[in-house]
């Protein structure tokens, strides 16, 4: 096969880009490793940027997001025995939306089969040829043979453990990152959410998140140790556990609603950013590029960006003939992935106890906290990091 983009990949961020390209009148082709049942029940991100709405609204994948999305206008901090509420809408002006991973991968792959272009799934990449000529290809097993994907640009969305990164030269790599002392033991319940927001309580023993998937599907973080094996965590000590973290709050009415069980997860905590994010004509996007730790809600949400910059690129180059925006995708794209870096950093140690937590880091942390709870400067910053900063 030949094509003009191949995308390696179909998650949120490969699936996007093909439809930016389709709509765009750009020929390209999608290579998915897995089978379509497995990537569209992978339980991943669920908090959307008001940008990520955007971008999916865009491209027609938005009825069902508008129709069963929860907006939220804000998030609670808990700590130190006192709740605070960020009110988004009132610091920015934005909003932010739950709507899980797993169904934005469905509407997107709906539309990919329904109009286009080539999805092929079982289709595993196996290398990355020729990205510093002018005939970069894929290296691929379908259905049990061997093929080859010709192309005038390739496109890297195949997650941290794809072979596109890997198609850099070690010696033009440079990776930066980091490794959190802990993880987050995530579970999904048959409950209905205890909060109409998100809240994020720093407890004495760790961390915990009460999020959600839908009005009757909650999703809840923990702290725990890393390597922690989640069968070692009955469900009655995860609820109450839980019960203890949340309980920093000031409200004495507020009870947390337990019911079944259906998932449990282990999620050890990284940042990673590698250095450049192209190579020749290969491109590189969400995390086979970069990762960092959920407390921000950023993955999902940087992926997004890369491929929103990398459509308007392809774009020009399909009108004009021009590569600027392709040459400026890499600077782009990377001071966007320091910010996140940077505020998911920042909300992983204000809000984690590290073990062995001195009583002065323990201080610091709490007044970082309080600092947002009573300056409408430092609560305003994290509004304007969360619900996501513009795309120019």
């Amino acid at each position: 096969m030949r094509t003009t983009v191949g995308i390696i990949g179909a998650g949120p961020a490969g699936l996007l880009l093909a439809r930016q390209l389709h709509l765009a009148g750009i020929d390209c082709v999608v290579l998915e490793n897995r089978d379509r049942a497995y990537i569209e029940a992978r339980q991943r991100a669920g908090m959307l940027e008001a940008g990520t709405v955007e971008a999916l609204r865009a491209v027609g994948a938005g009825s069902r997001l508008d129709a069963e999305g929860l907006e939220h206008h804000g998030i609670e901090l808990r700590f130190d025995g006192t709740s605070h509420r960020v009110d988004f809408r009132a610091l920015t002006g934005r909003t932010v939306t739950v709507y899980a991973q797993t169904e934005i991968v469905k509407d997107l792959v709906a539309l990919q089969l329904a109009e286009g272009p080539p999805l092929f799934f079982g289709a595993e990449a196996v290398a990355v040829e020729g990205a510093d000529g002018g005939s970069p290809r894929v290296r691929y097993r379908h259905e049990g043979r061997e093929a080859t994907l010709e192309c005038d640009w390739i496109v890297g969305c195949d997650g941290f453990h794809g072979v596109a990164r890997s198609a850099v030269p070690a010696a033009l790599r440079t990776t930066y990152e980091r490794d959190y002392p802990f993880s987050w033991l995530g579970i999904l319940a048959d409950v209905a959410p205890s909060s109409d927001e998100l809240v994020y309580a720093r407890g004495a023993t760790g961390f915990a998140l009460l999020s959600m998937r839908s009005p009757t599907v909650s999703r809840l973080y923990l702290q725990v140790p890393n390597g922690t094996d989640p069968a070692d965590w009955p469900d009655e000590r995860i609820w109450d556990e839980l019960d203890a973290r949340f309980a920093a709050g000031s409200d004495p009415d507020w009870t947390l609603r337990r019911g079944p069980v259906t998932s449990k997860t282990l999620t050890p905590m990284r940042s990673f950013v590698c250095e450049p994010m192209r190579h020749g004509r290969l491109l590189l996007a969400g995390d086979a590029a970069h990762i960092v730790p959920p407390t921000g809600a950023k993955g999902l949400n940087l992926a997004v960006f890369d491929v929103r910059l990398l459509g308007r690129a392809f774009e020009a180059l399909h009108r004009t003939g021009s590569t600027a925006l392709l040459d400026a995708y890499p600077r782009a794209a990377l001071r966007r992935v320091w910010q996140a870096t940077r505020f998911s950093y920042d909300m992983t140690t204000m809000l984690h106890v590290p073990p062995g937590e001195s009583d002065f880091d323990r201080r610091i942390e709490l007044t970082r906290l309080e600092r947002i709870a009573t300056s409408r400067d430092a609560a305003a910053e994290l509004a304007a990091q969360y619900t996501g900063l513009p795309l120019e």
